[in-house]
């Protein structure tokens, strides 16, 4: 109910097609793509297809057409759509006007099936879908090569030919030579220095293991599997062989038995997101989201940065030092803390502190902010406010109530027993002026013996 309205039947649209369809495309969609979208997105994905045939010029149909053609409700087939957009099938353009919009769908052919297997983050998703045993069938069918091919030694271009060095500066960037292969700086979600000082202070070679293509799978297996940088870091030094190179099997599983024990799951599954709930939740992440305050800039910013950024912010650019790194490091794994909440723990310990991380200190809070299991930079600070209010609030008003004094139960005979011994006390002389006579009879004793 939810997607109703997000299209109308009477606004229009077009379809494109960029690209080539392999010759087994139908294979990849309906075994391949299926299990993890869907029956409608993969029909409305072949509909649009056999669209392209029966447009003429740029004339565009309506998406009440779509709806007789499918025969589902337009909320459907907008979930549909949002799904081929999603796996990466489908990019939707909208051109406003007056009267209705238009989209135009521009169809993305989908991989082969060995280029789907070879995809880490897809083939893992497959696998957690249809499960082990149908999986393996599905990869032994498209992998049925029979024989050893041996070493690939293939001339590269390079190799074979000279030419000179284009100037790169008057290329538009989507027409860059070379901006469809990986490349050493293509990850920009992770922040790939940590990894290298943990691998360099362990006397591991980080280009060895840290190559372009481990950084694509490390960054797949990231989002895949929802995990922090430093459980990533875990997983990738259990996952390397005595050669030092990592072991993409045993990475995958690494990652998967980090994600079980975060989220006592048994498997991951492709769910679709609620969208109007997600709005607010991550608006401040949104491109055109703009802090007013300067608290929302300054939660915003921690949001966003790795803890090594922040030191380095914090020290007006300097490097930051390799010991607080490590003190970091071992504070955020120890105690599990996401970066967001790790930036606000530095910032705090260090405004608390004169400017000085104390190991001691940090642990002390992070062990108090993990327990009250806080994921976001947002959550830290309302939290640390919080608790410096309550603080402030007991050292302004200390309380020192008095013990309740308990009532003994007295009985009668002890009651009677300490009137008589008032009544004797009140016959008889009084204590003082007993104690004076004393007093005397001594000073008459004294100067007698003298």
């Amino acid at each position: 109910m939810r997607d109703i309205g997000k299209i109308l039947p009477i606004e229009g649209y077009r379809v494109t097609f960029k690209g080539s369809l392999p010759v087994d495309y139908t294979t990849s969609l309906t075994h391949l793509y299926q299990p993890l979208i869907g029956v409608r997105a993969i029909s409305l994905y072949q509909t649009l297809i056999n669209e392209l045939a029966f447009q003429k010029g740029s004339a565009a149909q309506t998406h009440h057409t779509l709806m007789n053609y499918m025969n589902l409700p337009l909320d459907q087939i907008y979930r549909s759509r949002i799904k081929l957009e999603g796996i990466g099938l489908l990019k939707t353009f909208e051109q406003k006007t007056d009267e209705n919009g238009t989209y135009t769908y521009e169809l993305l052919p989908p991989f082969a099936p060995a280029e789907f297997f070879a995809d880490d983050m897809l083939a893992q998703l497959l696998y957690h879908h249809i499960g082990e045993s149908k999986f393996q069938v599905l990869k032994e069918h498209f992998h049925s090569y029979g024989f050893d091919k041996g070493t690939n030694i293939t001339a590269s271009f390079n190799e074979v030919f000279q030419t000179f060095q284009p100037d790169t500066n008057h290329l538009p960037d989507s027409e860059a030579p070379g901006s469809g292969q990986l490349t050493e700086d293509s990850y920009p979600s992770i922040d790939f220095t940590w990894m290298e000082q943990t691998l360099q202070q362990q006397m591991i070679p980080v280009k060895k293991v840290l190559t372009a293509v481990n950084k694509r799978l490390i960054s797949q297996m990231m989002n895949l599997y929802g995990l922090a940088e430093f459980e990533v870091e875990k997983a990738v030094l259990w996952a390397l062989t005595e050669e030092n190179t990592l072991s993409v099997s045993e990475f995958k599983e690494a990652c998967h038995d980090l994600f079980q024990s975060k989220h006592n799951e048994p498997s991951i599954r492709l769910t679709e997101k609620n969208v109007n709930s997600e709005q607010n939740t991550n608006e401040a992440h949104e491109p055109d989201y703009k802090p007013t305050t300067k608290e929302e800039q300054l939660i915003l910013k921690l949001e966003n940065i790795s803890p090594r950024q922040l030191l380095e912010d914090l020290s007006s650019g300097g490097q930051a030092s390799g010991q607080d790194l490590k003190m970091i490091r071992e504070v955020m794994t120890t105690q599990g803390l996401p970066s967001p909440v790790m930036n606000v723990l530095i910032h705090y310990v260090l405004l608390q502190s004169d400017m000085k991380l104390s190991k001691a200190y940090m642990e002390t809070i992070a062990s108090h902010w993990s327990r009250a299991n806080l994921q976001t930079a947002r959550d830290a600070m309302a939290f640390a406010k919080n608790q410096k209010a309550q603080y402030q609030e007991r050292k302004n008003n200390p309380k020192n109530p008095r013990k309740p004094v308990s009532k003994e139960v007295v009985p009668d005979w002890f009651k009677e027993r300490k009137k008589k011994k008032a009544e004797t006390t009140q016959n008889s002389p009084n204590t003082a002026q007993r104690n004076e006579e004393f007093a005397a009879l001594l000073r008459e004793f004294s100067n007698g013996k003298q």
